[in-house]
C-alpha cells in the first residue's frame, strides 16, 4: 500500500497526498501527525509558491478520523486530548504555511477531512463531492480550534447547521455555505486545480505570502499596530516590485525571483 503520505513537486508546485485509498484517505494518528510535518517542511522551503492537498483516487478526498483506531488512541479524555493534539498541529501547519494552499476535493470530504480542506486557502470541489461533519452521530465533538476554523469559514449559524444536523450534502450547496471556493465537472477536477494553482504560482510569491498572513490576521479582532500597517507598503522597492511594473509596461511576462 506504500507510505501514508506523499509528496510530489514539480518545479514550484508541491502536492501533498493523502495517500490511504484502501480506506478512502482515512486520517489515521500517524496520517496527522505527518500531515503537519510535511506542511512545516514545505512552508520552510522559499523556492516553493504554491501546495496542492489531496487525497489519493478519485473516491474520496478523507472521510475524517480512522475510527478504527479509536479504542487504541481515542477512548478516554487523555487520550482524547492528545489526538486533539494533533488534529490541531495539522491544521494549524496548513494554516501558517507562508504558500498558498488549494484544496483538491474529489468524492467525499467529511468530518476530519473538511477540517483539513477548511484551512486551505482554497477549495476546489468535483460536483458529485459530498460534505459534513457528523460527529454527533459517534458522540465526539470538534474542538475549539477546528470549530473557530468552521465559524471563520461559513459563520457561526451555518457552522452550527453542519454540526447540529450532522447531515452530509453535496457541493452546490456546500458552495453556497462558502464552504468551497469553486465546483468544476468531476473529470475537470485535477485540471481545474493545478491550473489555479500555476497562476497563483506565476504571480509575485512575496505579494501572495503578504496577502495571506493580512487576511488572517485581519481575522484577529485586535487593532493594527503601525508595524503591521506598514507591511501593506513593505514589497514597494523590491526587485519583484520593479519586474511586475516592468513587464506590465513592456507587455511582457513578469520573472519574478523573490522565494
Amino acid at each position: 500500500m506504500g507510505d501514508i503520505l506523499l509528496t510530489r513537486r514539480e518545479k514550484d508546485i508541491a502536492t501533498v497526498i493523502l495517500n490511504r485509498p484502501h480506506k478512502l484517505n482515512a486520517l489515521s494518528r500517524e496520517l496527522w501527525l505527518r500531515v503537519g510535518k510535511a506542511m512545516q517542511e514545505l512552508s520552510s522551503d522559499e523556492a516553493l509558491r504554491c501546495i496542492v492537498l489531496r487525497g489519493a483516487g478519485e473516491k474520496a478526498f478523507s472521510p475524517g478520523a480512522d475510527i478504527s483506531e479509536f479504542s487504541a488512541h481515542r477512548s478516554n479524555r487523555q487520550q482524547a486530548r492528545a489526538y486533539g493534539a494533533l488534529i490541531q498541529e495539522a491544521m494549524q501547519s496548513i494554516r501558517d504555511c507562508q504558500h498558498p494552499v488549494i484544496a483538491m476535493i474529489q468524492g467525499v470530504c467529511v468530518g476530519g477531512g473538511l477540517e483539513l480542506a477548511s484551512m486551505c486557502d482554497l477549495r476546489i470541489c468535483g460536483e458529485s463531492s459530498r460534505f459534513g461533519v457528523p460527529v454527533n452521530r459517534i458522540a465526539i465533538t470538534m474542538a475549539y480550534p477546528e470549530i473557530r476554523a468552521l465559524i471563520d469559514l461559513v459563520g457561526r449559524a451555518t457552522a452550527l447547521e453542519i454540526l447540529l444536523e450532522g447531515r452530509v450534502f453535496g457541493s452546490q450547496e456546500a458552495k453556497a455555505k462558502g464552504l468551497v471556493t469553486r465546483v468544476v465537472a468531476d473529470g475537470e477536477v485535477e485540471k481545474e486545480t493545478y491550473a489555479t494553482a500555476r497562476r497563483i504560482a506565476d504571480g509575485a510569491p512575496l505579494a501572495n505570502r503578504l496577502h495571506k498572513r493580512f487576511a488572517y490576521r485581519l481575522l484577529d479582532p485586535k487593532p493594527l499596530t503601525e508595524a503591521e500597517v506598514d507591511q501593506g507598503f513593505e514589497i514597494v522597492g523590491t526587485e519583484d516590485h520593479r519586474e511586475g511594473y516592468r513587464a506590465f509596461l513592456t507587455k511582457t511576462k513578469p520573472r519574478f525571483k523573490a522565494g
